[in-house]
């Protein structure tokens, strides 16, 4: 078998045994028995072993958390240079002049640059500003594709781009109520992820890692002579490689629309292409500028653009105060769809561009994608922001954050504050009531029908006028109101989540009742200083706990709304003084109880925690087999973790 191949196996495994924990531990439910767990973990742990490659995501390691105060600088061993760049097809054709190269994507994340000794990564270093560059060797452990052991035991340096998917992006931004807290886009979001302080926030954040670029390789006996032999190696040792395509001045240009097809689709954020000579010689022997390497070159997609009229401007009110421009204009076809809206984002754009009314204007997609205006050449600046908010006539207010002018309602009762507010109230992660869209909460409070979260539980008294309303009828008058009132029972974390606290999300939630013993009086009076020392929650949090709860307005409404439900609270758990806070880890068949999960819930009840594998945080593991030789025991037995049978810890909790 190929290093390739048992690589892909390994991968393979790794997915099937945390899809087995996962389901195990977090959602009760055995999909394979101990015993095929084991023979799946010890294949991955011979593969490894063989291979010299442990990949990230094993479950036979852990990475550990770690905060630091500040991020250390280090100069880089060879500096970082930027690439020449070219929109023209044509241009890159040419500057092949009859050789060999390869053509990649430009990612848009981050660059890091590894270095691996010994066969273990021992620094990962942000780009920078090319020469000097921040160590986020921690951060870079949580990568989830990245290898944390590889096969070749010289020092490797390689370069690659620390990246997040759109899809991750979205659905990291879907967890953040407010509208102007979002992340602005993946790169942003990447960056910030890599360098924070604490590597457990980066761990949450998806981070990919794919390598670009082979920078030298100390003490090696491996002569390459080609950068495609290079990639080669790095597939080899366990690295996700960027997607390249070998390219001659005949085939380059059909290889340019392969990419420029599937740029739109493309689940990572890129903006351009690398096109990179495959002869590393050749390439060496050019040497470079001042400011350039001369064996590379980048491409940025020529954005196709077209003119048009600007017909109107939007805007938007959001649930912050925020408003939005968003320009309207006479369709046009760009990159296959028609555009006919642009988001402008700010008002000083708007000002910059001198935006008016019947403008002509050129529009174009960033990046192939996202729809935005180029050019105004009218600029008749006869645009006017408005005074007045759009949904509630209440004065606007313009205020300049860091040199940027936006636009904002400053009206806390503003129908679209509530909409957005009244939207999160009813989402599946707060109150979970069907039924109720936006487009719906919209109406009701057109015609008064909410006014105020407790409304909601007396839509009742409205029915008459509700079925007669466009889009309901009878049968969804009784489905919305069946989800109503089961909606009244409760979790506490759930309500508070649901109340819309400026930076409140339901893990917040979740700690914060927990810290607070689900005791909502507490939490009502609770002081920033008591919520802030509760863990992972800080001073801005608790700041917006505290200011919540001591404003008379929200403090009235939330009353009303309490009178309304029936807030449910956990049981108190009774700790048992042996085992309260311990860790145990549960492996092989049981004798006296049910299955794991009845075991689980035991020790859970007294006090203690489960986890799912075994590790230096391990008190102890529940084994009636003491002496087997599982990937457990000998986990357990290294680090010198007690391995108790259930006999064991009947005695222990007795």
């Amino acid at each position: 078998m190929s290093n390739i191949n048992e690589t892909e196996k390994m991968k393979e495994l790794i997915e099937v045994l945390n899809k087995a924990s996962k389901a195990y531990y977090a959602e009760d439910i055995e999909i394979m028995s101990n015993a095929e767990y084991d023979a799946l973990y010890d294949e991955l742990l011979m593969l490894e072993e063989k291979t010299g490659t442990v990949l990230a995501g094993s479950p036979t390691v852990n990475v550990g958390y770690e905060a630091v105060d500040n991020l250390p600088k280090e100069t880089h061993e060879s500096p970082m240079l930027s690439l020449d760049k070219t929109k023209d097809r044509e241009a890159l054709r040419d500057w092949l002049n009859g050789h060999e190269a390869l053509l990649s994507w430009k990612l848009d994340g981050l660059t890091i640059v590894l270095t691996y000794e010994n066969g273990t990564l021992s620094k990962a270093v942000t780009r920078g500003n090319g020469e000097v560059g921040e160590v986020v060797t921690n951060n870079a452990k949580t990568f989830i594709n990245l290898p944390h052991k590889i096969a070749y035991k010289g020092k490797l340096i390689i370069r690659g781009e620390a990246v997040i998917s759109y899809d991750d992006f979205n659905k990291i931004n879907e967890e953040i109520p407010e509208e102007g807290a979002k992340y602005k886009n993946p790169r942003n979001l990447c960056s910030g992820s890599v360098r924070q302080l604490n590597n457990e926030i980066t761990a949450k954040r998806n981070v990919r890692f794919i390598a670009f670029n082979y920078v030298s390789q100390g003490g090696s006996d491996t002569d390459f002579k080609l950068r495609s032999e290079q990639f080669d190696f790095l597939k080899k040792q366990g690295f996700e490689v960027v997607e390249y395509h070998k390219v001659t001045e005949d085939s380059i240009l059909d290889k340019i629309s392969y990419f420029a097809k599937m740029v739109a689709n493309y689940p990572i954020p890129s903006d351009g292409l690398v096109l990179t000579y495959n002869d590393i010689e050749y390439g060496r022997s050019l040497g470079r500028t001042a400011k350039f390497p001369r064996d590379s070159i980048a491409f940025k997609w020529a954005d196709e653009t077209a003119n048009t009229h600007l017909i109107d401007m939007e805007w938007s009110p959001s649930r912050t105060g925020l408003i939005n421009p968003v320009a309207i204009f006479e369709p046009v076809e760009l990159e296959g769809t028609t555009v006919s809206r642009a988001s402008v984002h700010n008002v000083s754009i708007v000002k910059s561009l001198m935006l008016g009314i019947g403008d002509e204007i050129s529009v174009y997609k960033a990046n192939m994608i996202i729809p935005q205006i180029k050019e105004n050449f009218t600029k008749s600046g006869n645009l006017t922001i408005p005074k007045f908010c759009p949904a509630c006539s209440e004065k606007t207010q313009i205020k300049n954050e860091n040199g940027v002018e936006t636009l904002y309602c400053v009206n806390e009762a503003c129908p679209a504050k509530q909409i957005k507010r009244f939207s999160l109230f009813v989402s599946r992660d707060a109150m979970k009531i069907d039924g109720l869209s936006e487009a719906t909460l919209e109406k009701f409070i057109s015609v008064g029908f909410i006014k105020k979260l407790s409304d909601i539980y007396k839509l009742a008294e409205h029915k008459e006028a509700i079925c007669n309303m466009d889009g309901f009828g009878d049968k969804s008058y009784e489905k919305l109101i069946a989800s109503i009132e089961k909606s009244r029972d409760v979790l506490l974390p759930n309500l508070i989540y649901a109340l819309g606290i400026l930076n409140v999300g339901l893990s917040n939630a979740k700690i914060i009742c927990k810290a607070f013993d689900y005791d909502i009086e507490k939490i009502k009076n609770a002081t920033v200083e008591e919520i802030a020392v509760t863990d992972n929650i800080g001073d801005v949090i608790a700041t917006s706990v505290f200011d919540f709860f001591h404003d008379s307005e929200k403090l009235s409404e939330f009353n009303e709304l309490v009178n309304e439900l029936n807030i449910l609270i956990p049981e108190k758990k009774e700790t048992n003084s042996n085992i309260g806070g311990k860790t145990f880890v549960i492996t092989g068949s049981l004798n006296t109880y049910e299955n794991r999960n009845a075991l689980k819930d035991l020790i859970e009840s007294l006090g203690g925690k489960v986890a799912g594998s075994v590790s230096a945080k391990t008190d102890y593991l529940i084994n009636n087999d003491v002496t087997s030789n599982s990937s457990k025991n000998k986990k357990a037995k290294e680090l010198n973790v007690q391995i108790i049978s259930e006999e064991d810890f009947n005695e222990l909790i007795k």
